[in-house]
């Protein structure tokens, strides 16, 4: 021990006589840098074996209190790190911007292991204090790095391995470290660009959450190159106030634009994006899903999401400028299909929405009737196959007090008068009797509803009317009158199945956030993917009612594919019965193979196959899952 400790004394004074090193630890730039600092401006002795000075426990409620924000949002990915490191023989730690240990994760059997190496809550482990090691040295480099055991300065730390990866604020500002320790003598560098790697994704991930609620219920703008990677951790986030100042925004949209953050703070959107701030207002929505092409002023191509309050800024059902409020519209032909179905309802023309049970077809309607001119009006729905037949007509039409046994005295108003001025939604038309047919088609037509034992009053309301039926097959069988139909049938849009649309993970998304409300949870990469594989008999609304027993049951933020009902953990890739598998494209036969090819030369070996790929093992897994191969022992 002794002379492990002498030449690891010898390296740093060999550093410190100006002597270069081209191999040890030292050899790397970040730690020759640090091993000065600690000599030249901190004055620490590396053979030094005092335990790291540790704040009074007042002291460290005190700094906890004051990140109490970051420590909430950092603990559920925090477990989450540990859950995916997979193994005995790791701590995940959380330190302030000073290097003071707030939070750590580990096995409860391996406390004991880490308090001993100094990795106590409260502890400083700040570069000035406890010399080159992973968090402290991560606080003066700003960047993610490993220190591997003899890399750290003081002989004392020469069994630990850390990496870490700083946390910043809304504004560029240290906020946090997050690190992963091992005492473990057998970690090798290399074994470490893994954990490295999850570190990074779990800091960024932290960061992201942090910038969303710190701007909670102001302007935030989310935007990406890619469509698809808007809510994943490389996403840009811009935050800017009602006059479209920018007022903060993180590294990634600063990457993505090319400009330093002092050429965005306080500039107009205007001078920023190629579009104009109305316009781009008008794009909102309390509960963004759907992204939309946006350029910079410098001409790159994005695509964005905003979160906020919509103001129009043309007229509603203009090309270019519809808005599905609280509607998941990622996928292009049902963006499609609102945005004809908008033109039309504001022309007056009927729509009769088409598609299974518990796809969101009243969701599509009312997004229509928010979407239109008379958003502000009232949405009534009807749903004629959930009222009994005898009851539909007062449903309906309403009645005058004492008009038939069992009224109510002051009388009821019906649907229709309670739609005035706004839209109907008749779900399951299919189902109402042929007799209340013949008198909603003469109301459609004369614009007058006549309550049971009433007069006539004049009545202004727009319909939509949606089935799982085919009603052109009933009108065939004589059981759906074909003139109402045909009035009825203004637009027919058919909305696809869950198990078609090419937007799942956006709704699924979407989904989550509405029923998490102001929760921050995540979904566990395996559980994602077999929500998303499943089939969905229910549609979106067995979807709906799934994530909300998923949320309700949560803890510690994190969804785990042990959670998953049995039928989705059983059955992760049913297929649609009628449907048929597309042969694969070129290009993925060519991956498949790629893969197939570099995965026999590195013998099955994930880390090593993955490096060589330029990919890490995480999207090497899911390409191995996309293409139905089975990894090897």
């Amino acid at each position: 021990m002794n002379n492990a400790l002498n030449r690891h004394v010898q390296q740093v004074l060999t550093l410190a006589q100006g002597k270069a090193q081209l191999a040890g630890p030292a050899a790397d730039p970040s730690v020759a840098r640090s091993w000065l600092r600690c000599l030249q401006q901190h004055r620490l002795d590396p053979a030094q074996s005092m335990a790291p000075a540790v704040l009074e426990h007042a002291r460290m409620l005190e700094c906890r209190e004051r990140s109490r924000q970051v420590l909430e949002i950092a603990n559920g990915e925090m477990n989450s790190l540990h859950r995916q490191l997979a193994g005995s023989g790791h701590a995940v730690l959380l330190t302030d911007a000073r290097g003071v240990i707030l939070n750590c994760v580990t096995e409860q059997a391996e406390q004991r292991t880490f308090e001993q190496a100094g990795l106590w809550l409260g502890a400083d482990w700040s570069e000035a204090c406890e010399g080159t090691n992973g968090i402290g040295t991560c606080l003066v480099e700003r960047q993610p790095l490993t220190i591997h055991q003899d890399e750290h300065f003081r002989s004392r730390h020469t069994g630990l391995t850390c990496s870490a990866s700083p946390v910043f604020d809304p504004h560029g500002e240290l906020l946090a470290v997050l690190d992963v320790s091992s005492a473990r003598h057998d970690v090798s560098r290399q074994s470490q660009f893994h954990t490295m790697a999850l570190v990074n994704l779990s800091a960024k991930a932290i960061e992201g959450c942090y910038f969303l609620r710190s701007f909670e219920g102001e302007w935030l703008l989310r935007f990406h190159a890619q469509a698809e990677y808007i809510g994943l951790f490389s996403e840009g986030l811009l935050a800017f106030d009602g006059n479209g100042r920018v007022r903060a925004v993180n590294q990634s949209a600063i990457n993505l634009l090319g400009l330093d953050r002092s050429q965005l703070l306080g500039r107009s959107l205007e001078e920023v994006f190629d579009c104009r701030l109305d316009e781009l207002l008008g794009r909102a929505s309390a509960q963004p899903s759907a992204s939309w092409p946006l350029y910079s002023q410098q001409g790159r191509a994005l695509f964005a999401m905003l979160r906020g309050q919509p103001r129009r800024s043309a007229q509603a059902g203009a090309p270019g400028a519809v808005v599905a409020p609280g509607l998941c519209l990622a996928d292009p032909a049902l963006q499609e299909a609102f945005r004809r179905s908008l033109r039309v309802y504001e022309r007056d023309v009927p729509l009769l929405i088409g598609g299974e049970t518990g796809s969101g077809k009243e969701a599509f309607a009312k997004a229509v009737h928010r979407a239109g001119s008379r958003g502000g009006k009232p949405f009534v729905a009807l749903n004629c196959a959930a009222i009994p037949e005898s009851l539909i007509e007062s449903e309906l039409f309403g009645y005058r007090g004492g008009s038939f046994t069992g009224a109510r005295k002051e009388g009821m108003r019906g649907k229709l008068q309670q739609a005035d001025g706004g839209t109907l939604f008749l779900d399951e038309i299919g189902d109402m009797p042929l007799a209340l047919q013949t008198r909603l088609l003469r109301v459609l037509e004369e614009r007058q509803v006549e309550p049971i034992g009433g007069v006539a009053q004049a009545i202004d309301v727009r319909v939509i009317s949606a089935s799982h039926r085919d009603l052109s097959q009933q009108v065939a069988a004589g059981q759906f009158r074909e003139d109402l139909y045909y009035r009825l049938n203004g637009l027919a849009i058919d909305l696809p199945p869950l198990r078609a649309r090419s937007d799942k993970a956006q709704l699924l998304q979407h989904l989550l956030d509405e029923e998490a409300r102001d929760q921050v949870l995540r979904l566990e990469e395996r559980a994602r993917q077999a929500l998303l594989d499943y089939h969905w008999p229910g549609n979106v609304r067995q979807l709906r009612n799934v994530l909300r027993t998923l949320v309700a049951l949560c803890e510690g933020g994190l969804i785990g594919h042990a959670e998953l009902p049995a039928e989705i953990r059983r059955l992760p890739a049913l297929a649609d019965p009628g449907a048929v598998n597309p042969p694969a494209t070129p290009l993925e036969d060519a991956e498949r193979s790629a893969l197939l090819a570099v995965l026999e030369g590195q013998r099955w070996h994930m880390t090593r196959s993955a490096k060589q790929l330029g990919i890490s093992r995480n999207t090497l897994y899911r390409k191995l899952h996309k293409h139905a191969i089975a990894p090897r022992g």
